[in-house]
């Protein structure tokens, strides 16, 4: 039989109309690209500004005022609030409060006119060495018009060659900027995300697939005891990743680990159970195989674009923002930085860990809802 444009237009056909039924896979053919290039295209942004600073104030005289008004006009620095001493801004920058901090010494105006040349102190978060580059690079810059603006009259002689004050910049958690520190930790979440997802993704389309959905709906198993039985298996692998990647990180490529094993499992876990709960969600909502995998590419995007893992997250827009702190690859970045750089303990972690709880009860209530929809 030779080739017949009729009967290869009838497949082409055929291949169009099983798209248009299928609602999800045409959904993403049409809204993947709209949303990704609409949500990344104005979130992604490698030179952050207006980054949260607090200040430690004791001198508050008029050089001190005058450069916190030079690091608010510099647009890199907001300064958010005041902290009364350096155990407090240690504190707030441990937390990720914020990503600077401010001190000025109390006698500083007091040896600034007597022409002893002080210096104010810079304290960085440096567990993500790109975000704070280019503030850390302005920061030099801000005393000339200091100087210009307040060394005036009787005080002129002490503005001068070598300036009349310095700026001393302290990177705090990972000072030599060493990238690795950053991403490898990063990259724990990352690849769970996307084993997890992807693994329980597949769990309910697969049995709905092999035709063996009719043989688990006619047991007398409830839906939230399929959802955690099928869940369970899927947590020892991700642990057993895990520490894989802790193994690689600390032997292989030298991350420091200040915190506590036992935290960092913790941890490990609650993000592990968050993520296999969207999964499972995932294989309830799919009606095959294709339509779950597609599913969870759509989720990992903006989990790996607006968790902070590749971009600064304080670089991105107040809206992108706030879709980032929905996702739960957006806390365990803050936790196992946190762990492995910064040493926090319990009180520390507690703001990212309470999201992941409520996160997980979220949608493996969602889960159990759709999972009964399908028992009709």
């Amino acid at each position: 039989m030779g080739f017949s444009l009729a009967r290869w237009w009838s497949i082409v056909l055929k291949e169009f109309l099983q798209l248009k039924r299928d609602r999800i896979t045409f959904a993403m053919i049409i809204g993947l690209p709209i949303i990704q290039l609409t949500l990344f295209g104005y979130a992604i942004n490698t030179d952050p500004k207006h980054m949260p600073t607090a200040v430690v104030i004791g001198d508050d005289s008029v050089f001190s005022r005058s450069f916190i008004a030079g690091m608010k006009n510099s647009a890199y620095f907001d300064v958010i609030e005041t902290l009364p001493d350096e155990a407090a801004a240690r504190h707030a920058l441990a937390r990720g409060k914020v990503q600077f901090v401010l001190s000025i010494p109390v006698d500083f105006s007091r040896r600034l006119l007597r022409g002893e040349k002080p210096s104010l102190l810079v304290e960085a978060d440096a567990t993500d060495p790109t975000a704070i580059t280019t503030a850390i690079a302005a920061l030099p810059g801000l005393v000339a018009p200091v100087a210009a603006k307040d060394l005036t009259g009787p005080l002129a002689h002490l503005n001068g060659a070598p300036a009349a004050f310095d700026v001393q910049i302290h990177r705090l958690y990972n000072p030599e900027g060493i990238t690795q520190y950053n991403v490898v930790p990063g990259l724990m979440g990352v690849i769970l995300t996307i084993t997890m997802v992807m693994m329980t993704g597949l769990a309910i389309t697969r049995e709905r697939e092999r035709g063996t959905m009719e043989n688990l709906l006619s047991t007398p198993v409830r839906p939230f005891e399929v959802m955690t039985g099928k869940i369970v298996p899927y947590v020892a692998i991700g642990l057993v990743q895990a520490t894989i990647i802790v193994l690689a990180s600390r032997f292989v490529f030298h991350v420091p680990f200040a915190g506590s094993l036992l935290a960092l499992y913790v941890s490990a876990l609650l993000f592990i159970a968050a993520n296999l709960t969207v999964g499972i969600t995932l294989s309830s909502l799919a009606q095959n195989q294709l339509q779950a995998m597609q599913l969870t590419v759509f989720y990992f995007l903006p989990n790996v674009l607006l968790s902070g893992f590749m971009f600064p997250f304080a670089g991105m827009p107040r809206w992108a923002q706030y879709i980032g702190n929905l996702l739960p690859l957006t806390y365990f970045n803050r936790l196992v930085r946190g762990i492995l750089l910064k040493g926090n303990g319990w009180s520390d972690l507690w703001p990212s860990v309470w999201p992941l709880v409520v996160f997980m009860a979220i949608v493996m209530t969602i889960a159990v809802r759709f999972y009964r929809r399908t028992l009709d």
